[in-house]
Order: C-alpha cells, then sequence, then structure tokens
C-alpha cells in the first residue's frame, strides 16, 4: 500500500515525492507516461555526446532563496547568466530591449537618459492595459512592436498580442542601460551535471518507487494508494467534461555541427523570419567542452504536448469550471503548470509543491524540521547511486 500516489515525475510531482518521502516518512509510488523522470526539464546526451534538453531551453533562474536552498540538496550548480539576441532587420540585437538595441538598430549614441526619452517619445500611452500589445505600444510604441514582439507573439501564441492577456509580454522588461542580461533574479545558475540528474538524486530516497511508460489511467485500479497527486492535463482529469484547455505546444528540430561554436549567443529570437521563434545551443547552457555542437529550431503548433497555456480571459473562465471540480474532489492535489493552468516558471512550480506539501504536512501530521542531507551522487554511467527502482523496464 503506497500513501501517495503521483501522476507525473516533473519538478511539481518529484519536488512533492521527496518532500513526503524523506519528511513524512511516506510511501510513494510517482508514475510518468513518458519513458523517464524530468518532465520537460529533462536532458541527455544526443548521439554525437553533446548534452541537450529533449523538449528546449530550461534556465533555471529565482529571487527565491528557501526554492534555490532547497534545490541545492540535490544538485551543485554552475554559474549561468542567460543573454539572448533577436535578428531584427537583418541584424543581431540585445533582448530584452536595452541601451544597446536602440543604438545598433537607429545607428545612434545615446546614453541611458536619451534613451528613457527617445522610448517615452515613441511610446503610445494607453488608458488601460488590457492585453500584450497594450503592454508594448504604451511602453515603447509601435515600431518597436512590430519589430520584435507582434511577429514573435503571433508565432508562439497563434493568436495576436492584441488577443492575449497583458501578462504574457508583461514578463519581458525594456531597459535604458547596457544590462543585456535575459534574467536579473538573484539566483542564476544550471545543474552542474545536468537536470536529470538532479531529478535522480531527488528521487533516490527509499521510500520513493518510480514507475515510467506508464499512463495512469491503464494502472490506477490495480495500485493501493491513500492519497493522490495529479500534475497533469487539469481537463483530462475529468475526462474533458467542460471541453479541452487551449495549450500551444512546439516542434524541436535538432541539428549537429561540427565545430565547437555555431552562434553567437546561447539563443537567438526570430520574430518575423521563419516559421522557427528561436534557435538555442546548448553547450552556452551546459558549458560543455566538445569538438561537435547541438542546436534545437523551437517551431510553435497547436497539436502535440501541452506545454503552454493560452492565456485568454475565456479560457481562464473554462479553467474556473475545472477548478471547482479539483477543489470539490477529495483526496486528490493538483500541483503544477499543467493541473492548475498557469504559465509558471521552475521555481514557480517548485514554490507551489512546497506550498502544498506544508498544507498536506499540516492536515496530516507535523512536518519533520531536518533538511535532508545533500545527496550528489555519481557514477561512471551518469546515474545516482542508490536510484530508485524503476518498476518498468525503461530507464
Amino acid at each position: 500500500m503506497f500513501d501517495y500516489l503521483i501522476v507525473g515525475a516533473g519538478f511539481s510531482g518529484s519536488t512533492l515525492a521527496e518532500r513526503l518521502a524523506s519528511q513524512l516518512d511516506k510511501k510513494v509510488l510517482i508514475i510518468d507516461k513518458r519513458p523517464h523522470i524530468g518532465g520537460n526539464a529533462y536532458d541527455r546526451y544526443d548521439d554525437a555526446g553533446v548534452m541537450i534538453h529533449q523538449y528546449g531551453p530550461h534556465i533555471f533562474h529565482t529571487n527565491s532563496k528557501p526554492v534555490f536552498d532547497h534545490l541545492s540538496q540535490f544538485t551543485k550548480w554552475r554559474a549561468y547568466q542567460h543573454r539572448v539576441l533577436a535578428s531584427v532587420d537583418g541584424q543581431l540585437v540585445p533582448i530584452p530591449i536595452n541601451l544597446d538595441t536602440i543604438n545598433q538598430l537607429y545607428g545612434t549614441n545615446l546614453n541611458s537618459m536619451e534613451v528613457e526619452k527617445f522610448l517615452a517619445s515613441l511610446a503610445e500611452p494607453r488608458e488601460e492595459i488590457k492585453t500584450s500589445e497594450d503592454v508594448v505600444i504604451s511602453k515603447v510604441g509601435r515600431e518597436l512592436y512590430e519589430k520584435f514582439f507582434r511577429g514573435y507573439t503571433r508565432k508562439q501564441w497563434g493568436v495576436d498580442p492584441s488577443e492575449l492577456d497583458a501578462a504574457v509580454t508583461a514578463r519581458i522588461p525594456t531597459r535604458t542601460n547596457r544590462d543585456n542580461r535575459y534574467f536579473t533574479d538573484s539566483y542564476q545558475a544550471m545543474p552542474l551535471h545536468g537536470f536529470t540528474r538532479m531529478f535522480e538524486n531527488m528521487l533516490s530516497h527509499k521510500n520513493i518507487k518510480v514507475m515510467t511508460n506508464t499512463d495512469y489511467k491503464e494502472v490506477i485500479d490495480y495500485i493501493p494508494y491513500k492519497k493522490l497527486v495529479y500534475t497533469g492535463p487539469v481537463d483530462e482529469f475529468f475526462d474533458y467534461r467542460y471541453g479541452k484547455l487551449p495549450y500551444r505546444s512546439l516542434k524541436f528540430q535538432f541539428e549537429t555541427h561540427d565545430c565547437e561554436r555555431f552562434q553567437s549567443a546561447p539563443v537567438i529570437n526570430y520574430p518575423n523570419d521563419y516559421a522557427y521563434t528561436r534557435c538555442t545551443e546548448f553547450k552556452y547552457l551546459t558549458g560543455q567542452e566538445h569538438k561537435q555542437t547541438t542546436l534545437v529550431y523551437e517551431i510553435p503548433q497547436d497539436q502535440g504536448d501541452p506545454y503552454y497555456p493560452v492565456p485568454r480571459a475565456e479560457n481562464a473562465d473554462l479553467y474556473k469550471k475545472y477548478q471547482a471540480l479539483a477543489d470539490a474532489a477529495s483526496d486528490v492535489y493538483f500541483a503544477g503548470r499543467l493541473a492548475t493552468y498557469k504559465y509558471y516558471n521552475m521555481d514557480q512550480v517548485v514554490a507551489q509543491a512546497l506550498t502544498l506539501f506544508t498544507k498536506i504536512a499540516g492536515a496530516d501530521e507535523p512536518i519533520v524540521t531536518t533538511a535532508r542531507t545533500s545527496v550528489h551522487h555519481e557514477n561512471g554511467n551518469g546515474l545516482s547511486n542508490g536510484r530508485s527502482k524503476i518498476l518498468t523496464g525503461a530507464s
């Protein structure tokens, strides 16, 4: 008998599995229909021996010390600050827009105070900020909106920015200095040996069993358990009672090249050209030394694995119906981007899972306050020592 059956071995499911096992001494079975743990953060070595992120680039950043400290129990870190260029008007310029972006595009030599006035002269104030288009145009005007945002957003989400919630483009700042970092969070780093190794360490507890290559619906009637944690799509859990929640998916095209570096930045965005939105070169992210390099091009699409909940008012209304069902479900906890239909970053998912654990522990029994001993197990085949048993034949 398992105390908890957890559906999904990504950040939400794995964080909760480890906390329940190590802090409450609960027996946990974690199931994933994919042949691996780690969810969309799964990384691996390709045929050339280059470490890649199977589902597109995942760059860890957070302002939360508790989240960073929690994950630090399971990995050492490689300092990394992410930088992105955008292909605009035949040039590669920094994105988010900063002082150098403007000077390069317009052939000017403005300083910070002058570029602030320049952007203010372009801005078109809006009485009310309702959409992603409103956010950008009110900050930098229509010309820069067309150059950097409209095409990219239409490719990424399949709709015009004028039809998307303001939160989508509000995530992207505009700077009047030369800070060309994509993120400015206090903690910016990559797991030293990759995300998969971190997940292996997280799930290596003796109370955790892992079952991959398994659709939970095919086995749930045969597995004895007390409570369920679900991190998959909430509409799927309720058999699409109110219809499907809209998601955007991605198609990934990988290329390996016989050179140490192929492009001049970790990520290059293509807001206006080509079907793909961006191209990532993984060795920048991982710090790996290798005579070859692998890139991935991302092509957004409607069909495929659900990656991004589409932030529109009508979708939020539909989710509220499923949320009511989830709230009424006894002995089932819903967590993660798909189960709560939220456009969360990795650190936000971990924070949500830790908050949920505190709630579960409070309803169950007092939390054991001692932290789990840091592991960082390694061996020659890249797996953590004492890794939990995989109940299927998959590795």
